[in-house]
């Protein structure tokens, strides 16, 4: 009786073990059709992809085409996701570091020329003597006229202890002036502040790896300022801030929360 049971047991088991086998083996073939699915539409992307640039009126550019076609699968999962190529990822992160290799003006483009805005007090151009109203037309001997306000930055941008030639175009000289600036490391302040009577006004202009760290000194300097009694709070202004690093935004939060 005992034999039976034993028998009837294993008999179970291997029923049990066969029908495992029988799904296992569906839900593979599942999988495969699956992925042989997606490599046919990933063939005729191929496909498709050798037509436009073999029949198109007039020759593509294969990475601007690439690109696209990433960023057209990236937009259609959310409207914040998108791609970005090693230009775009380095500008990005420039700016998330908060700090580079440059001048230290804040410039503006007008009637084709660089306008300085504000020359950074201590900073490499104000210590060369760049001063705010004048216009740069060259920049290493290369005509402003023609470069986007990009490519102009950019251009200002370099190595640490570098020179760069800037000629100016100032209100009241007879001629342009000529003048080496040596580049050095530029801090982008991510927090601006002050204090409105007794509240604090603290401006998150952009979240970059200096920013919990100026908005905890902003804080501290307005507490110095504004007795403990007689202050009612912040005011915290992110309008236009684009974003940033998301650990950032979250000590920034975790400031106040």
């Amino acid at each position: 009786m005992v034999r039976r049971l034993t028998l009837l047991m294993a008999g179970a088991l291997m029923g049990a073990t066969a029908m495992v086998a029988v799904q296992g083996g569906l839900h593979i073939t599942a999988a495969e059709a699956a992925g042989t699915d997606t490599y046919k539409q990933l063939s005729l992307f191929g496909e498709v992809f050798e037509r436009v640039r073999n029949q198109y009126v007039t020759p593509p550019d294969d990475q601007k085409l690439i690109e696209s076609a990433i960023n057209g699968m990236l937009t259609s999962l959310d409207p914040h996701s998108s791609y970005m190529n090693a230009e775009q990822a380095k500008e990005m992160s420039v700016q998330t570091k908060g700090e580079f290799g440059g001048l230290g003006i804040e410039v503006t483009m007008e009637n084709q020329l660089l306008k300085v805005i504000t020359p950074t007090e201590d900073g490499p151009a104000f210590k060369a003597g760049v001063l705010a109203g004048d216009y740069i037309s060259q920049i290493d001997g290369t005509d402003v006229r023609g470069l986007s306000l990009n490519d102009a930055v950019d251009k200002m941008r370099g190595d640490v202890n570098t020179p760069i030639e800037l000629t100016l175009i100032r209100q009241g000289a007879d001629k342009p002036i000529k003048l080496t600036v040596v580049r050095d490391v530029v801090k982008v302040k991510a927090v601006k502040y002050r204090v409105e009577n007794d509240v604090g006004y603290v401006r998150v202009i952009s979240f970059t790896e200096q920013t919990y760290e100026d908005l905890q000194k902003a804080i501290k300097d307005i507490q110095s300022k504004v007795p403990a009694d007689k202050l009612k709070g912040f005011v915290l202004d992110l309008r236009l801030n684009p974003g940033g690093l998301l650990d950032q935004a979250v000590a920034v939060s975790d400031a106040f929360l």
